[in-house]
C-alpha cells in the first residue's frame, strides 16, 4: 500500500527529461509561423541583438525574420524541426522583446521549466490618473516592491506602458498574475507579499507541507475610511398614499372664499388702491427709519475712575533732592571747572610766547 500524500509530491531535484530528436525523428507534418508588430522605440534595439536572436532560434531549427519596413517579427518552422512546442516558445520570445524585456531575459523562455505571461492591465481601470497611480504602486519606491515580488516568486517581471511581462517558474507566474490584479482592484501589494513569505516559511517545513495553512496566513480586511461626502440638498422621499393630492384652487375659487368676487368692479378697484397705499405708506416707513439710523448717537462707555496711586512704598525723598543738586552741577557737554581753568592758563602761556 501506498500512501497518498508521496504520490501527490514531486521529489527534489527532479527533472523532466528533455525533448529529444529520438522522441519525434520523422520531424513536423506542417509548416507553423507567427508574427507580431513592435512599437517604433524598440527598432534599433531589435535591430543590433537580433543576430542573437537567430542564433538561439537556430539551435531549435526555428526561422526568425525582422521586417523594420513593416514594424514586425516573425518565426517559422522548418523541415529539420522536431520540437513542436519549439514554435510556442519562439512565438513568447518575440512577444517578450517587443514589450522591452531585454534578450538576455527574453531568452530563458526556451529553457523546459521557464514559462511566460503578458497580464493586460490597461483596461483594469476606469481614470488615466488612478492607473498610473496603481501602476506605481506596483514598482514601489526605486522599485523595491516589484524587487520584492521577483525575489518571492523566482520571477522576472516588466512593467511598460498598459501590459506586465512576467518571465520564470508556472507557480510564480500564478503567484505574479494575482498580485498584479489585485493591486489594480486597490488592494496594496505589501499584503500579497506577506503573505508569500510566510507561504515561503510554511513551505521549509516538512510536517505542515501537507497540511491546510488557512490558518497561518493573514486575513486583511478593506476599510474604507474616507466618508462620502453628505449632497447640500438632500431628497427625502414622502409617504406613499394611495390618494391623489387635493386639486389646486383657481382665483374664482379664491375670491368666492373671500367674498371679492360679488363685489362690484368700483368697490374692487376701490380695495385695490388701498393695499397699494397700505404697502407704500409701509415701505415709506421702513425707509425713514433706515435714515434716522445715521442720527442716533452710539452709546457711551461708563467712566472708569483711576484708581489711587499706592502708598504702600515710601519714597527717599532726600536721596532724590541730592540727585537733582549733582545734575545741577554737571553741565550736560561741558568740561569740569578745574580742567576749563588749566585749559585757560595755557591759553594764556601760548599768546606771551608768541
Amino acid at each position: 500500500a501506498v500512501d497518498e500524500s508521496e504520490l501527490l509530491t514531486v521529489p527534489d531535484g527532479w527533472k523532466e527529461p528533455a525533448f529529444t530528436r529520438e522522441d519525434n525523428p520523422k520531424g513536423l507534418l506542417e509548416e507553423s509561423s507567427f508574427a507580431t508588430l513592435f512599437p517604433k522605440y524598440r527598432e534599433a534595439y531589435l535591430k543590433e541583438c537580433w543576430p542573437l536572436v537567430q542564433k538561439a532560434l537556430g539551435e531549435h531549427y526555428v526561422n526568425a525574420a525582422l521586417d523594420l519596413i513593416e514594424g514586425s517579427m516573425t518565426v517559422t518552422t522548418t523541415k529539420k524541426t522536431f520540437d513542436p512546442y519549439a514554435i510556442i516558445r519562439a512565438r513568447d520570445l518575440i512577444k517578450l522583446l517587443a514589450r522591452s524585456v531585454p534578450f538576455e531575459q527574453a531568452v530563458r523562455i526556451l529553457q523546459d521549466d521557464v514559462a511566460c505571461d503578458i497580464i493586460k492591465i490597461g483596461s483594469l481601470v476606469r481614470k488615466r490618473e488612478t492607473f498610473i497611480k496603481r501602476r506605481a504602486r506596483l514598482l514601489g519606491p526605486k522599485g523595491s516592491t516589484l524587487k520584492a515580488l521577483e525575489l518571492l516568486t523566482n520571477c522576472y517581471i516588466m512593467v511598460q506602458g498598459n501590459t506586465v511581462s512576467a518571465l520564470g517558474p508556472f507557480s510564480g507566474l500564478k503567484e505574479v498574475r494575482k498580485v498584479v490584479l489585485d493591486t489594480m482592484k486597490n488592494i496594496h501589494p505589501i499584503y500579497n507579499i506577506k503573505t508569500l513569505m510566510i507561504k515561503r516559511e510554511l513551505a521549509k517545513d516538512p510536517e505542515l507541507r501537507t497540511q491546510n495553512w488557512e490558518r497561518f496566513l493573514p486575513k486583511f480586511k478593506q476599510k474604507n475610511l474616507k466618508k462620502r461626502k453628505e449632497p447640500k440638498k438632500k431628497n427625502t422621499k414622502k409617504e406613499y398614499t394611495p390618494f391623489p393630492p387635493p386639486q389646486p384652487e383657481s382665483q374664482i375659487d379664491k375670491e368666492l372664499a373671500s367674498g371679492e368676487y360679488f363685489l362690484k368692479e368700483r368697490q374692487k378697484k376701490r380695495k385695490q388702491m388701498a393695499e397699494i397705499k397700505a404697502k407704500q405708506a409701509d415701505a415709506v416707513k421702513r425707509r425713514q427709519e433706515e435714515r434716522n439710523k445715521a442720527f442716533i448717537p452710539p452709546k457711551e462707555k461708563p467712566v472708569v475712575k483711576a484708581k489711587k496711586a499706592s502708598t504702600e512704598k515710601k519714597i527717599d525723598i532726600e536721596a532724590i533732592k541730592e540727585k537733582v543738586k549733582n545734575a545741577k552741577k554737571k553741565k550736560l557737554g561741558a568740561l569740569p571747572e578745574e580742567e576749563v581753568k588749566l585749559k585757560m592758563a595755557a591759553d594764556e602761556k601760548k599768546k606771551k610766547k608768541k
